[in-house]
């Protein structure tokens, strides 16, 4: 084997832009498609007093602290 390059055929013999893509496609799925309670955490987090309520108390409760509904008449 003398010729240091290779042809496009036997190039992609072992590299797969195929499943590269696949893993791409799904890993922005699951960003877009969070678990409610990732996404009530990642916005606590953003807010700080939630935060530091959130280590005392833990996050579901933090959330609902800052987040949660308040009716008001």
């Amino acid at each position: 084997f003398s010729d240091p390059f290779l042809n496009r055929r036997r190039a992609n013999d072992f590299i797969q832009a195929d499943t590269r893509l696949r893993a791409i496609t799904q890993e922005r799925i699951r960003e877009r498609s969070k678990a409610h309670h990732e996404h009530q955490r990642e916005l606590c987090e953003d807010y700080y007093p939630c935060e530091m309520y959130a280590f005392r108390h833990g996050y579901p409760a933090a959330y609902k602290h800052y987040f949660g509904r308040r009716r008001t008449k």
